[in-house]
């Protein structure tokens, strides 16, 4: 992570708050408020995870286990605590498995209003500023430049959720609140859940067994998730610097590859012989959502910076922190 001397500064010392913090993009984004010197809040479910990386970190931080499924846990875990920057990174539905839509609309969509009802109870105080994890998903199949003003087309129940929340915490940040939505895309890198691609990849980089694999024409916009994780706190230093800021910022590289190609590209790195890669040998998943560029001219006007890592980049330092604490 390189961030500049300023968003140091707006950063260093403030208390943030860590919602899903156990989870992929959760454990990132803990580690990057650390090394900002912020003092991390860690918020999970699973005590034995929550602890492991609370002793990894870099500076001391509280541990809080809830389970954000509750209604009204929220508010029940910031009595009596102030956070100033909220990172929501708790989510549910990306995964064909995770289809309970009672939990589905309450994590993806209540849990923003307790959030927003805490920013507003914090009398006398500077309301908190909440860095809210959208996606890519929100989306849908709509065609041409993907703008965070255009138009947004759902077709799953997850990214319906996803949008609801995005299309609440709009107007909540129209009112004055300092609110960000970063619309996360395909985010890849030590800790994906198993079975991702990259995953796989690696795996099969130590046999010699053919590697079966979708068709992988969609495009994707592939961005590394330690670039995902300072994009967040560029975001959470960025809230508010300029007047009527629109709340929803893309988080992407901008650039496309379809899915065989960044397979392509992983096995060069990993060393893995392109004939084992069988494409087409599995059928493609119902629901894979495919996109035109993405549009980074809100991140660039915000932040002054764009994703750099490469995916070969990407892909390497995957494969070499495949036994630290960010890839459990």
């Amino acid at each position: 992570m390189s961030l500049p001397p300023t968003v140091i500064d707006r950063l260093r010392g403030r208390s943030a708050l860590v919602l899903g913090s156990t989870g992929f993009v959760g454990r990132w984004a803990a580690m990057a408020a650390a090394e900002a010197g912020m003092r991390p809040l860690l918020v999970g479910r699973d005590e034995a995870r929550l602890g492991a990386l609370a002793a990894a970190l870099p500076v001391a931080s509280d541990v809080i286990l809830s389970d954000l499924a509750t209604p009204g846990a929220v508010r029940e875990l910031l009595r009596n605590r102030q956070p100033e920057v909220i990172f929501n990174l708790a989510g549910y539905g990306v995964y064909p498995f995770e289809q309970d839509e009672p939990r589905l609309r309450r994590i993806n969509t209540e849990l923003v209003s307790e959030l927003v009802e805490f920013q507003r109870a914090q009398a006398g105080l500077a309301p908190a500023v909440l860095v809210h994890a959208g996606s890519a998903f929100e989306y849908g199949n709509v065609g041409g430049n993907l703008s965070e003003s255009g138009p947004a087309e759902p077709t799953s129940a997850y990214g319906r959720t996803k949008l609801a929340a995005t299309r609440y915490l709009e107007a909540q940040a129209a009112t004055g609140l300092p609110i960000v939505v970063a619309r996360l895309f395909t985010v890849y890198g030590p800790g994906e859940r198993e079975g991702r691609l990259l995953n796989t990849l690696i795996r099969a980089a130590a046999t010699a067994d053919d590697i079966p694999l979708t068709a992988g024409t969609q495009r994707r916009d592939f961005c590394y998730v330690g670039d995902v994780a300072e994009g967040l706190l560029r975001l959470a230093a960025a809230v508010n610097l300029r007047p009527a800021q629109e709340a929803t910022v893309n988080l992407a590289t901008g650039e496309l590859l379809s899915v065989r190609e960044f397979a392509e590209h992983a096995a060069s790195v990993l060393g893995i012989d392109p004939a084992r890669l069988k494409f087409g040998a599995l059928a493609g998943r119902a629901g894979e959502m495919e996109h035109d560029p993405v549009s980074l001219e809100r991140l660039h006007l915000r932040t002054g910076w764009v994703p750099a890592t490469t995916p070969a980049e990407g892909v390497r330092r995957t494969a070499s922190a495949a036994q630290s604490l960010l890839a459990l």
